[in-house]
């Protein structure tokens, strides 16, 4: 008999932050747009502020070694797991606590559905690193990860098309949804969390364009299980207030929800 696979140490620690949070925050760094320094002083801010974990990862211009320097320097400054956002096989870390196993669902090329999974998969095992399977579905604009995905974004006017993408995730076995709205674009529609929460029991993760605290409120009220943002550790005078107000915005959604919910 098959042995059941036990679950990782750090996609246990996600799901028991979304137990007790409800929603949670992420942060995400771009190893192409910070050095090392500046990653681990945005890593140590968002800590402080409140961020559930660290994502490492691009979709352009990433190499190992720009990974390893980001992740090394991030983990010296914060205790919450860092995890792999890769863009290509070629961004893995075997520094990282874990690694986000994409596959770019609406993708027109099969190599971001299967084949960059499979380049990856032998490498991920030699590291050790904990895959967490991520079914990653592009909406709206799409950003640069759309067009480097070979991919064309679901219109965010058709929530039941990104729902039923979603639902095939579920039953295709990831672990996790991702809506992404890309970056620089406008962010995923409330209507569009709540279609794919109402069809699906996986965790949603919701990112891209999100810049003010009351999208945030409005995502964790459409039930959106963790928000990431990056642009706006980039942009941000202070690192700390930006991401502060973010899961300010977060919570009172999440306390809307509850009431809403009774």
């Amino acid at each position: 008999m098959r042995a059941e696979k036990r679950m990782g140490r750090v996609k246990e620690y996600i799901l028991r932050e979304i137990q007790e949070k409800k929603t949670i925050h992420m942060t995400l760094l771009d190893p192409d747009r910070v050095g090392p320094e500046e990653a681990a002083e945005v890593a140590s801010k968002a800590y402080q502020a409140g961020t559930s974990a660290i994502m490492v990862g691009g979709s352009i211009g990433v190499s190992e070694g720009m990974t390893d320097e980001i992740v090394l320097s991030v983990k010296k400054r914060v205790p919450i797991p860092v995890i792999l956002f890769p863009g290509s096989p070629t961004a893995l870390s075997r520094y990282a606590d874990a690694v986000w196993f994409i596959s770019v669902l609406n993708s027109q090329n099969p190599y971001f559905i299967t084949g960059a999974q499979m380049q990856g998969a032998p490498i991920v095992k030699r590291y050790g690193l904990e895959a967490i399977s991520l079914g990653y579905i592009i909406v709206g604009w799409g950003g640069a990860v759309s067009i480097v995905s070979y991919t064309r974004p679901l219109p965010f006017a058709k929530p039941e098309i990104a729902a039923a993408y979603a639902l095939a995730a579920e039953y295709m076995g990831f672990e996790f949804v991702y809506l992404e709205g890309g970056s620089g674009g406008k962010p995923v529609p409330p209507s569009v969390v709540r279609a794919v929460k109402r069809t699906v029991s996986l965790p949603v993760i919701v990112g891209g364009g999100i810049r003010k605290p009351s999208t945030a409120r409005a995502l964790a009220k459409a039930g959106a299980d963790i928000i990431v943002t990056g642009t706006i550790t980039e942009e941000a005078g202070d690192v700390y207030s930006a991401i502060k107000s973010i899961i300010e915005g977060i919570q009172q959604g999440v306390k809307e929800r509850e009431l809403s919910a009774v």
